[in-house]
């Protein structure tokens, strides 16, 4: 068996998106070099939305951090992270498409407000609202794998349980109240059995 020559990513490890692709590549067995993102200017040359991750490799520079996760599997014929048939793919995508827009949107204040501490996210009343929403959408997670018993897409592990299985931790670890769901609990259960989650999602870092 040939090795893989390591993947360049650009992107610092505490990134959830970063930790997404460093996910995927542990469950494929992808060595990476990874470099923290360096100058503005040198990341803006790679991705002109100055945001990681990004890598590279021989067919060039490719960024958005679910898509990456899609390359990669894609690329070296992991049908089982990724379906090449076009409903079962299209089950893995539709939850890796939810938590990059409507979860991903109910968390951003609460997250940025109570664990980032940014200034622009400091009112009370919007954390709250953001809370809310989030626990909400949660929920709505919690009623889907109540459902399937297992994953986001039915009995087996896909890409889309690493993008999801990030965003759990992040909830679970920050400060706000949570409600009790059963099917996320056991789900995150499930999850940190796997190597690639418990370096890189179950590991402290939000």
């Amino acid at each position: 068996m040939l090795s893989l020559p390591p993947l360049r990513l650009i992107g610092q490890a505490s990134s959830i998106n970063v930790r997404k692709v460093l996910w995927t590549c542990a469950e494929i067995g992808i060595p990476v070099a990874r470099e923290d993102r360096g100058g503005e200017a040198a990341l803006r040359a790679l991705n002109p939305n100055g945001l990681v991750p990004v890598i590279e490799d021989e067919a060039g520079v490719l960024w958005e951090s679910n898509t990456i996760c899609r390359y990669l599997a894609a690329k070296h014929g992991r049908a089982d992270l990724l379906p090449a048939a076009p409903r079962a793919r299209a089950e893995v995508e539709r939850w890796m498409d939810w938590q990059a827009t409507d979860l991903n949107a109910s968390w951003r204040g609460a997250f940025m407000g109570l664990v980032r501490r940014h200034p622009d996210h400091a009112d009370a009343g919007r954390i709250a609202a953001s809370a809310r929403a989030w626990n909400g959408m949660m929920r709505i997670l919690d009623g889907h794998l109540a459902r399937t018993g297992a994953y986001a897409a039915g009995p087996d592990f896909t890409l889309a349980d690493i993008v999801l299985g990030l965003s759990v931790n992040r909830w679970m670890m920050t400060p706000i109240e949570r409600p009790a769901l059963p099917a996320v609990a056991a789900y995150l259960t499930r999850l940190t059995a796997r190597p690639g989650f418990r370096e890189h999602g179950a590991n402290g870092v939000p």
